[in-house]
C-alpha cells in the first residue's frame, strides 16, 4: 500500500516541550490503544487534580463535604460554558446511562403508551427504556434504521413511528455500535411540534462537536466528559430544557433535595465527585495545549488515515472492500467491516475485544449490527499514524486467520 494511494498520514501532535503527545498520559506503551471512544484515557495533568482533591478530602472531610456543593457549582459552571448552554440548564452525573437513568425515574410515562427507540441505540439505554415500560405498562418501540441512511431517511423512519401514543423518544446523537450520527436537529424540531419529549444520547460528544446543542430542541441531553473530553471517569452531563425540566431528581435523595435544579444534583452525600472538580482540568489542557479545534480536526484526520490503510488491510484479505457507509460519518469514529465469521453478535464481538488485547496487544472496539461484525476505529490526540499502520500491517493478517480457523470449524 502505497502513501501516494492512501493519502498522506497527518503529521502526529507534540507537546509544547517538542514530547510525543502520548507522554501527557499514563497508557501503557506496551500495548497499541484504538478505542478512545469507549472508556477515554484521562491526562496526567487531570489524573494528578483529582489526586490533589482526593488527598484534600481525606484530610477533613469535615470541612470538604459542606463546602462541596459550591464547589461542584463551580465545575458545573465551567462545563456547562464549554458545552455552550446555560448553567442553570445543567447537573453532573456520573454517566449518560445514570442521566439516562434519571430520566426514566421521573418521567410520567401512562399505561398504553409508547416510548420509541431506534436499533442503533447504546444496550444500558434501551434497557432503562424497556425497564420503565414494564413499570409503567408502556411499550418500547425499535425503529429500523438502514445503517447507510442518510440524514432524510433517518428522520422520516423516526417520524413514521410517532403516533399519539408515543410520550417519549429516546435517540442517539453519535451511536456507539454504528458510528454514525443521528439526525436529532430534525427529529427535535418535529418531537417539539408534537409536543413528545426527546431524550438524547449523546455520550460520545463532548470534545467531538463544538457547541453540540445548538441546533438541537430536545427536553434532555446526556454526555460524558470522561470519553471525547478526557475528564475524569464518572463524569457526565445532563442537560434539561423546558417545562419537564424541574420534574428531574437525583437517583440518590440527600440533603439537596429541596434546591431546585440542577443544584438538587450538587449534594450527593459522600459520593467521590473528584471526577467532575478535576474534569475542568482536563478540558482546559486540551484547549491549552493545541485548542478544540486543532484537536477535532486532527482527529479526523487520522480517523480517514485509519479508515483507509486498515479498511484496505482487509481488502487485501478478502478481495472484496471492506468500506461502510454509514450514511452520517462522525470525525473520529469510523467503522470497517470485518472477514465472515468475526463478531456476528454483540457477545462474539466482546469475546473477539478480549482476544486481541490479550494476544495481540492492541486495545480495540468490535461490534456488531444485523449479524455483521466490524472494528470500529477510534482516534484521539496522543495516537498516531503508526498505531493504525501497526495494526493493519501486523493484526490483520492474524484476524483473516482466524476468521478461516472459524470458518473451518463451522
Amino acid at each position: 500500500m502505497s502513501e501516494s494511494h492512501l493519502g498522506p498520514a497527518p503529521r502526529p501532535l507534540l507537546l509544547s516541550d517538542g514530547r510525543a503527545a502520548a507522554q501527557a498520559w499514563s497508557l501503557d506503551p506496551a500495548q497499541r490503544h484504538l478505542n478512545h471512544g469507549s472508556f477515554g484515557a484521562v491526562p496526567l495533568v487531570a489524573q494528578d487534580e483529582q489526586d490533589r482533591l482526593r488527598r484534600e478530602m481525606e484530610r477533613s472531610p469535615l470541612v470538604w463535604f459542606p463546602a462541596l456543593p459550591a464547589r461542584v457549582a463551580t465545575a458545573r459552571a465551567d462545563i456547562a460554558a464549554f458545552l455552550g448552554v446555560a448553567v442553570e440548564d445543567l447537573a453532573l452525573v456520573p454517566n449518560a446511562s445514570g442521566g439516562a437513568s434519571v430520566v426514566y425515574a421521573n418521567l410520567p410515562v401512562g399505561r398504553g403508551g409508547e416510548i420509541l427507540v431506534t436499533d442503533h441505540g447504546y444496550g444500558a439505554v434501551t434497557m432503562g427504556a424497556q425497564r420503565l415500560a414494564r413499570r409503567c405498562g408502556a411499550t418500547v418501540r425499535t425503529v429500523r434504521i438502514p445503517l447507510d441512511a442518510g440524514e432524510k431517511q433517518a428522520y422520516e423512519a423516526v417520524v413514521a413511528e410517532l403516533d399519539d401514543a408515543t410520550e417519549l423518544i429516546v435517540v442517539d446523537h453519535i451511536t456507539s455500535a454504528t458510528a454514525r450520527r443521528m439526525p436529532v436537529e430534525r427529529i427535535g424540531s418535529e418531537a417539539r411540534r408534537r409536543g413528545i419529549p426527546l431524550l438524547v444520547d449523546g455520550a460520545h460528544v463532548p470534545g467531538l462537536i463544538d457547541d453540540p446543542l445548538s441546533a438541537v430542541e430536545c427536553d434532555f441531553w446526556i454526555g460524558n466528559l470522561h470519553k471525547f473530553g478526557c475528564a475524569p471517569r464518572g463524569t457526565s452531563a445532563l442537560v434539561a430544557r423546558g417545562a419537564l425540566r424541574d420534574s428531574l431528581y437525583p437517583l440518590i435523595d440527600s440533603w439537596g433535595a429541596a434546591d431546585p435544579f440542577p443544584e438538587r444534583f450538587d449534594t450527593q452525600g459522600t459520593v467521590d465527585v473528584t471526577s467532575y472538580l478535576a474534569a475542568p482540568t482536563a478540558l482546559d489542557f486540551i484547549e491549552r495545549t493545541w485548542g478544540w479545534k486543532t484537536a477535532r480536526t486532527y482527529m479526523r484526520d487520522l480517523a480517514d488515515y485509519a479508515e483507509r490503510i486498515v479498511g484496505e488491510a482487509f481488502a487485501e484479505l478478502t478481495g472484496g472492500s471492506c468500506e461502510v457507509d454509514v450514511g452520517m460519518p462522525v470525525n473520529a469514529l469510523r467503522l470497517v467491516r470485518l472477514p465472515e465469521g468475526l463478531a456476528t453478535s454483540p457477545a462474539a464481538a466482546d469475546a473477539l475485544r478480549d482476544r486481541v488485547a490479550r494476544e495481540l496487544g492492541v486495545a480495540a472496539a468490535f461490534t456488531c449490527f444485523d449479524a455483521v461484525g466490524y472494528i470500529r476505529l477510534s482516534t484521539h490526540v496522543y495516537n498516531t499514524a503508526a498505531d493504525f499502520e501497526y495494526f493493519a500491517e501486523r493484526c490483520v493478517p492474524v484476524l483473516g486467520e482466524w476468521a478461516r480457523t472459524a470458518d473451518a470449524a463451522a
